[in-house]
Formats: C-alpha cells, structure tokens, sequence
C-alpha cells in the first residue's frame, strides 16, 4: 500500500506518526484502519486508509465506522462520571444503592467503584448464555443481579469482559431512568458532533467497516475456567459481531462503533480538564478521579498485571506521563488519555489481531506522535 493511499492530515511535525501508519499496511499488518490525536482539543494528526471489507472491494472512508469492542468501556466510562460530578452517582457506595435487587448472594457490599475496576467478581454469568441472551437488557442484568461473584469482591480484578457494561448500563439506567447508550448519544457525542454510538442506527449500517476475524482467538488455548467463561459465554464470533442484531443493541462493554478521530474526540474532555469545545461537560476533579487506583496486580482474566482506576487502566511504565487513562480492545484498538500533556490518542481498525486488549500496531504511530511532542510543536499542515 503507497502512502498515498493513507489520507487524511498530520501537524507538519508529525511526519513520522504518517510513515509509522503506513508501515502498519505496507507490512500487511492492516486491512483498514484510523487513527486520530489530539492536543490541548485540538486534532494534531487525522488519518485514514485501506479497505473496509475483507474483499477488498470498499475503500475506508473519512467517515467508516467499526466495531471497537472494549474501547467501548472507556465510553461507559465517561458516561458514569458525568453522572457522578452532578452529584447522582457515589462510585464508593454499593451498587444495591442504585439497583435494590442487586443485593442478593454475597453481593450487597459490592460498590460501583469495584464494578468500575473489574473487582466485584462478576466477570461472566454462570448460567450458559447464547449471544442473543445479550440482546435483552433485562435477562442480562437480572442473571448478574441473582448471581454469587466467582470470588470475594474487592480482593483481586477479573476483567469483566462483556458483563462491566451491563453493571455500568444498569446503574446509570437505574439513576437516569435513560439507556447508557441514550445517555452518551445526547449528552456527549452529539454536543460535541462525535460519530461513536452505543446501539447504532440502522441509517448508519452502509457506513460500518466489516470485522476480519484474528487467526487465531485470544482465549483459544491454555485458560482457566474462569477465563473460559469469560470469554465465551456467549461465544461471539464473526458472523455475531458483524451482525445488524449486534451493533443495533446497546452492549456497553463492547459493542461501540466509531473510528479514532471519534474516539480521541470524545476523550478530549478527560484530557483537557473536563472541558472540550469550549463546553465543560464534568469537573476537572471528577476527571482525574478517575487516576485513582482502585485495584492492582495480576488480573484473573487476563492473565497480566493491571493497575485500574475508575473504568480505565492507569498509568505504567511504557506511557510517557504518569496520570494517563488507557484501555483497547480485543483485535487492536486503542485510545489513550495523557492528561499531563493534554492529549488523546486514538486507533480503530477492522482487521483483529490475536491480542486480548489490543496490540502494537497502535503503539507505532502513538510512539511517533510521543516523539514528535517531546521534541515540540509546530503549526497545523493538512
């Protein structure tokens, strides 16, 4: 693929950030991908290319859509903080607060903020489920209200992989008497024009880029029981994720459809102190109470060791700043908030790779963008 075929803009210093993303199809590693950063709210670099079909046949628009699984959650998770800084949601009480029938089995000293670090010990649901099961709202939420967690709750995190969404959704439907999804689409996305959705419109389908499954799945060999569960019930394979059923349900854990430029929009406002566009949508306190480590060590699920604050991994060694958010998604997206430097970094493709919570391709053109901010800025070039 000639760098050509990657459009879109970068900041003239930012030549670098062009040629990494190039290199991502020029190895074969993409199909069709994005990525967008901003700083200080304002977009740095912009770009786009390849295809949105794993044919090859459509070319990968300015405005293509993809399913971004769990770069979804860090959206849920900017919808529970606009929620708490009205002073409506305590992320320190227990969940049974807001959802009474919540306290059932072990479960009514479980607070939101562990449901929020992928600590309550509901990393699935124990009854097998078929992918339509998460279709229906209320199934979802009354197996994981009725349920025992797999283990003492505020002990360890088990990523929640499918199952934090539904817990978010519920207490935020509980508070708001709204959807999540509803939620995000009027009070975020379209106050600042960003094209994310959680339960995607049927007018939007001709603009989604189709899923090219990894070759091989994440959780296919070695797992726990625990990890199992997690990850396969239901078993969501190509044919699901790439269904009408799938992007029209509001899944907030992981059935978001957007590409970088909405994503690194919408997280302009964690990283700029809670305002974007001129608008303050939270507080910058309840902004960086999101840095505040809830729960670290090795995750049951994952298999590694994460550090979570509220809805986000915080922070590590291989970020440049020391108070930055960050999560990906299962084949490869990924977006990062630096609130230090001000700044979001966005990738969303639609060829999966093996990675449980993304992989490198992302980290080559978010280290050419690091690079080129160290070495200071410059103005606009499209």
């Amino acid at each position: 693929m000639a760098d050509g075929d990657v459009r879109g803009f970068v900041r003239e210093d930012m030549a670098g950030v062009r040629a990494a993303f190039v290199k991502n199809f020029t190895d074969g590693a993409e199909v069709g991908a994005s990525f967008c950063a901003t700083v200080d709210g304002e977009t740095v670099a912009d770009l786009f290319g390849g295809y949105s079909d794993a044919a090859r046949t459509r070319v990968w628009e300015r405005d293509t859509i993809v399913n971004v699984f769990s770069t979804t959650k860090t959206m849920a998770a900017l919808t529970a903080l606009l929620i708490a800084d009205r002073g409506e949601l305590d992320f320190d009480a227990p969940v049974a607060r807001y959802w009474p029938q919540f306290a059932v089995n072990g479960k009514h000293e479980v607070t939101v903020a562990q449901v929020m670090s992928h600590s309550a010990g509901l990393c699935g649901w124990r009854e097998p489920l078929r992918p339509e099961d998460l279709y229906d709202w209320e199934k979802a939420t009354a197996l994981l209200a009725a349920q025992e967690p797999f283990w003492k709750p505020g002990t360890a995190s088990g990523y929640h992989v499918v199952t934090q969404g539904f817990l978010i959704g519920e207490v935020v439907r509980r508070i708001t008497g709204r959807s999540l999804g509803t939620v995000f689409r009027e009070e975020i996305a379209e106050p600042l024009g960003a094209d994310f959705h959680i339960g995607l419109a049927a007018s939007e389908e001709s603009r989604v880029a189709e899923l090219i499954p990894p070759e091989q799945e994440p959780f296919s060999a070695d797992v726990t029981e625990l990890q199992d569960n997690a990850a396969h019930n239901p078993r969501l394979d190509a044919s699901v994720v790439n269904s009408r059923a799938w992007r029209a349900a509001e899944i907030p854990a992981g059935g978001g459809t957007g590409n970088a430029r909405s994503v690194a929009q919408v997280h302009t406002i964690l990283a700029n102190g809670g305002v974007a566009q001129g608008r303050r949508f939270l507080s910058e306190a309840t902004c960086r109470s999101a840095l505040r480590v809830q729960i670290e060590g090795p995750d049951l699920i994952l298999g590694i060791p994460v550090r979570f604050g509220l809805g986000f991994a915080v922070g590590g060694d291989f970020m440049p700043n020391p108070n930055t958010l960050f999560w990906g998604g299962a084949g490869g997206s990924l977006t990062i908030i630096d609130m230090d430097a001000r700044a979001t970094y966005a990738y969303a493709m639609n060829k999966m790779g093996d990675g449980r919570t993304g992989d490198m391709r992302a980290f080559a053109p978010i280290s050419a963008a690091w690079e080129a901010l160290a070495r200071g800025g410059g103005p606009a070039d499209s």
